[in-house]
């Protein structure tokens, strides 16, 4: 049985049109099979600390004692981490906010981007070492950006989920959020009919 964990980014709680298509998934995959694990973690609501000079250094190789703060976010780091290696399906509920990613999101991923443990370098370049993942990114958007220079999202999120070995990686698009109620419930259908597709080749695997 896949153990599903999702990370919720969106500012906007049960407003956010990501994070109702991410209550949609946990909602339809855990009727499709019971008993099965689910972890949500909320970075918006549970926010990571953002990383600057001082926590830097305690992500890195050091003999150098730790500040109190130090040690927090290595502790942090290693939970964060061990969460993502023990889940096989990572969900990530990515809205695009002034066409990137959301602050609490990019914040999650410097915390578990970690060279030794999360990825390292070798003779034949980077090699990620968070592998058997598959990854379903749920990304809303106000405007229609799929497929054109203005969307950094994807772009983004593959390299860097790719970076960590994570090469198993489907977008499911709800855009044109701020177009009308007809185009964001079509858009939401139309992302949830993408999810149901999902969870069925889940089910299939």
């Amino acid at each position: 049985m896949s153990k599903v964990l999702v990370l919720k980014s969106s500012i906007l709680a049960n407003f956010s049109q990501s994070n109702q298509l991410a209550d949609y998934l946990v909602a339809q995959y855990q009727s499709a099979n019971s008993g099965s694990t689910v972890t949500v973690r909320d970075l918006a609501a549970n926010p990571i600390p953002v990383l600057d000079g001082e926590l830097v250094g305690a992500l890195r190789p050091s003999d150098a004692p730790l500040t109190p703060r130090q040690e927090e976010a290595l502790a942090l780091s290693n939970t964060l981490i061990e969460e993502l290696q023990a889940h096989d399906v990572i969900v990530i509920a990515a809205p695009m906010y002034n066409f990137n990613i959301p602050t609490q999101l990019k914040t999650y991923f410097d915390l578990v981007a970690r060279a030794g443990v999360t990825f390292k370098y070798t003779e034949k370049g980077p090699e990620g070492l968070v592998k058997g993942k598959r990854v379903i990114v749920l990304t809303s958007r106000g405007g229609i950006h799929k497929d054109t220079p203005s969307d950094l999202v994807a772009p983004y999120l593959s390299l860097f989920l790719g970076f960590l070995g994570m090469s198993d990686v489907e977008f499911v698009y709800a855009e044109g959020i701020a177009y009308g109620p007809e185009v964001a419930t079509k858009a939401q259908n139309d992302a949830k009919a993408a999810i149901d597709a999902a969870i069925k080749e889940l089910a299939a695997a």
